[in-house]
Formats: C-alpha cells, sequence, structure tokens
C-alpha cells in the first residue's frame, strides 16, 4: 500500500541570480512499512526533501501526498496539525524540554493535541527503545543515546503515518549510533513503522530496505536491497 507519493516536486530558494534549485522535479512512492534510506553530500537537497515531506516546508512545484492527503498547499496552521497526528519528527539534536521528565516529554504530542496516551502501545514503545527505566529522570540526567532514544519515542507514541530521520546519529558516538540504528530498525519491523532516514553515511545507509542516492536536487539512484 502506497503511503507517501511525490510528483514533479521542486524547491527553488532566492530570485534571479542569486536563485537555487534545491529540488529539481522529484517523483518517489513509498510502501506502508518500508525502511527507507535517503543518502547525498551536504547541499544535495536531502533534508529540503524531508522538511517538505514532513509539512515543515512547501514545494515550488509539484505535489505531496502523505496517508492519502495532499500536503502540498497547506497554510502553516493546517500543516502544523497534520504534522503532529501523521509525521514523526527526529532530528540529531533531541530537542527535549529540560524541565519535563522523559515520561511527558514522550507524551508532549498527545498532550498538545489533548488526547490520551494508548498505555499499552506507550509501554511498547518505551520497551522497544529501552528507556522504561528512565521514564521520570530528566533529560539531563541521560547519556545522548538515551536522549536520542526518547525522542524517537516521542515521535513514536502518536501512531504516526511516517517517520522522517534527519541524521539521527549525527550527534552520537560509534557505539550509540549504532544503537540508535538498531532502535529504528527494531520499531520498522516490531511497531510496523514507515521510516525514511536521512544520512550521509553509507554505512547508515545500508541497513536500510531501499536506498535513494540524491545529487543536485535529482534522484540519481533508487535501489532496494535483499
Amino acid at each position: 500500500m502506497e503511503l507517501l507519493k511525490c510528483e514533479g516536486v521542486s524547491k527553488i530558494y532566492g530570485n534571479g541570480n542569486n536563485q537555487v534549485t534545491a529540488l529539481d522535479g522529484i517523483d518517489l512512492s513509498v510502501e506502508k512499512g518500508e525502511f527507507v534510506a535517503v543518502i547525498g553530500a551536504s547541499g544535495s537537497g536531502k533534508s529540503t526533501l524531508l522538511h517538505i515531506l514532513g509539512s515543515v516546508d512547501q514545494p515550488t512545484a509539484g505535489k505531496v501526498i502523505v496517508d492519502g492527503v495532499d500536503i502540498s498547499a497547506m497554510n502553516r496552521t493546517q500543516a502544523a496539525i497534520f504534522r503532529r497526528r501523521k509525521v514523526g519528527l527526529v532530528y540529531q539534536f533531541y530537542n527535549l524540554i529540560p524541565t519535563l521528565t522523559v515520561r511527558k516529554n514522550i507524551l508532549m504530542p498527545l498532550l498538545l493535541d489533548k488526547r490520551k496516551p494508548n498505555q499499552e502501545y506507550f509501554d511498547q514503545v518505551v520497551k522497544t527503545l529501552g528507556i522504561t527505566d528512565k521514564l521520570e529522570a530528566l533529560p539531563s540526567q541521560l547519556s545522548g543515546g538515551q536522549q536520542q532514544r526518547a525522542a524517537i519515542a516521542r515521535s513514536l507514541v502518536y501512531r504516526p503515518a511516517l517517520l522522517l530521520a534527519d541524521e539521527p546519529t549525527g550527534n552520537l558516538d560509534q557505539k550509540n549510533s549504532r544503537e540508535i540504528i538498531d532502535m529504528l530498525k527494531l520499531s520498522n519491523r516490531n511497531l510496523k513503522q514507515t521510516i525514511l532516514l536521512i544520512t550521509h553515511d553509507e554505512k547508515i545507509a545500508l541497513e536500510a530496505d531501499r536506498i535513494i542516492t540524491i545529487e543536485d536536487g535529482r534522484i540519481l539512484s533508487d535501489e532496494k536491497r535483499g
């Protein structure tokens, strides 16, 4: 079942001589339950693509459909609501609220939406991510790897249609990076989560089921593995 579709997506910044084409006619389809890595050098357009897929930014041209909804022309309020309910975003910086416990940080998207958590699913998420014993701690009491796990749990707790991870291991050492990728793979397998991972690291990309390479705002290759 197709979860994500891009049709001729372009993104242009600036005007005249200062015009920069970040994305140039991207066509892309992702099935529900896929774990996809998007790889490319700095400036290739991969992060711009993630921001558009996450409704953080709008394309200059083209159409983006996520879970049957055209997000291309949403206004800011519509995009924010859609993002909160349908898209999980994970960055290399954890963006946890330092004065709240890990539990409250994880539940924050649901609280903002005035929704009650599904306790069974919450327990499954934190168990899968290995942070059940850290729920009453503050972020400052956690290691970098544990904070990133909490950030991933926060992005999964409302069961998003799509999880977008932008260089999620970029701020971690090799051991913690390995653990975070393993956690994402577990989330994909055990929680049936569709994941699109942005990275410049080929070793990390090789962990995904499918690798899309972007260069100069265009898809250079799209390879399914296994």
